[in-house]
């Protein structure tokens, strides 16, 4: 298959660790690339943010990078880039006039929303099959605006066009069960929804390798872009009470402005960071690393006794993966996909967000008991080869192109409507979608929830977690 990924902000040639370079940038790089390994011709569609960046840039045999020209050739917060989406739309069109994909997947919401309106132009000027369109948000702006209130930045339009992407594109695909629900409440149709995990390298990330030189006789790892609702403050005052009760141990960060720190000093999340740590008397004992590159990654993991993942929300995190692969146990807030990937008491343990006294009570009773921290390592490599490495991903992913691919050409697949800035809040009819496989049956909420059914799930997917 020819496969069109779109992915505005989130380039698979990025460095991690920026305000707008994570897990997303590793998603499409690392999909794209287990897709070609299978046989596919993938091109990834990205917003050229660099004057220097060439149009197109082989990643690897079968992906091709294309920098699309919409807005300045610069870096532009992902928030104030939807004024540029019709022209990103328009370029996509213009690609696939003459070079047809036979199936496009988004990734973040205004991606879906560029890839309907160009889908919408080709069909307009060719007719014939519509092109299928796949979304994964990343993200949702309900759960950001849940958790962010008045700090969320996304823009206006958001709350009204993300929803309208996932009831007109004809499969949406989620990173977790706790995503599926959420789409479920924006009138996404059930039939509509797969729930496709992110993976994890697991030959580049993995238990033996060089491991980095620790300075204290404890190391905790924190690893995330650095925003405040990564919870790298709570982890910063989960330490400090560590240290409290007689604790030598010492707290890394990766991530933020700059590869390896160069920017660090200008960046306001580190900034109230490194006051939060001077005023908790722990600085000396927290070291800021800035971006690291992946390459770099597993030996920082192998370093460290255990990796705490505190947001205050997270779609799926990426970073709990690479910790279980590389043998580490995990502390994580109990959060969206993080609940799916972290197995209580088996891979590591789960705390409310936002709670440093349990983060330190969690970390603490793992770096007191060095059998149970190798305990939660091995199970952690186990279920990371088991469930999520990206050749699995791929062949789930795979599967649900060639269902949608094999509909259109049956024609079951109907033109869906535009996503376009008229539509306006609370105008939610759905559109015809393509049927999908469904697995029919409830499963139990989280408690003081209502139990809601289980939207269609892939092969691997038949045994949950307990929530």
């Amino acid at each position: 298959m020819k496969i069109a990924m779109v992915s505005e902000h989130a380039s698979p040639l990025a460095v991690l660790g920026g305000v707008d370079a994570g897990g997303q940038n590793v998603h499409v790089a690392e999909l794209s690339g287990a897709l070609a390994d299978r046989g596919h011709q993938v091109t990834v569609y990205t917003r050229r943010d660099d004057a220097d960046q060439p149009v197109r840039v082989l990643l690897r045999p079968g992906v091709e990078v294309v920098h699309v020209d919409a807005g300045p050739a610069r870096h532009v917060p992902k928030d104030d880039l939807f004024p540029f989406m019709d022209t990103f739309a328009s370029v996509l069109a213009a690609e696939w006039f003459v070079d047809r994909p036979d199936v496009v997947h988004g990734h973040f919401w205004m991606s879906g929303h560029a890839a309907l309106e160009a889908v919408k132009q080709v069909h307009a000027r060719t007719g014939g099959v519509r092109i299928p369109v796949v979304q994964t948000f990343h993200a949702l702006g309900v759960v950001k605006r849940r958790h962010q209130g008045t700090a969320d930045t996304s823009p206006a339009e958001r709350e009204w066009i993300e929803p309208a992407v996932g009831r007109s594109v004809d499969q949406v695909v989620a990173t977790c069960s706790d995503e599926a629900f959420e789409l479920k409440a924006l009138g996404v149709p059930l039939h509509a929804i797969s729930v496709v995990p992110c993976g994890v390298d697991t030959e580049l990330f993995r238990p033996d390798g060089p491991v980095e030189e620790r300075g204290r006789p404890h190391r905790v790892l924190t690893a995330s872009r650095l925003v405040r609702r990564k919870g790298v403050g709570t982890t910063i005052a989960a330490l400090a009470k560590l240290l409290d009760e007689g604790r030598e141990a010492e707290l890394v960060v990766v991530g933020g402005a700059g590869t390896a720190g160069a920017d660090l000093a200008d960046d306001p999340e580190y900034q109230r960071l490194d006051a939060l740590a001077r005023s908790l008397g722990v600085r000396e004992h927290v070291t800021f690393r800035g971006q690291l590159g992946q390459h770099d990654m597993p030996a920082v993991y192998r370093s460290a006794d255990v990796v705490v993942c505190a947001p205050w929300y997270e779609p799926f995190g990426i970073v709990p993966l690479e910790a279980m692969a590389c043998g580490r146990p995990v502390v994580a807030s109990s959060v969206g996909g993080l609940i799916d990937t972290v197995v209580e008491d088996a891979t590591g343990l789960h705390v409310p967000p936002r709670d440093e006294d349990a983060v330190a009570a969690a970390v603490g009773a793992i770096l007191d008991d060095p059998e149970r921290r190798d305990a939660y390592g091995r199970a952690g490599r186990e279920r990371a080869e088991a469930r999520y490495t990206w050749h699995k991903v791929a062949a789930e992913s795979e599967r649900v192109y060639e269902r949608l691919v094999a509909g259109a050409a049956n024609g079951l697949a109907t033109p869906v409507a535009a996503t376009g800035t008229d539509t306006a809040p609370g105008s939610n009819e759905p559109v015809t979608i393509t049927p999908a496989t469904t697995t029919p049956g409830t499963r139990p909420g989280r408690a003081g929830r209502t139990a809601r059914p289980t939207p269609a799930v892939l092969p691997h997917q038949t045994e949950r977690t307990a929530r």
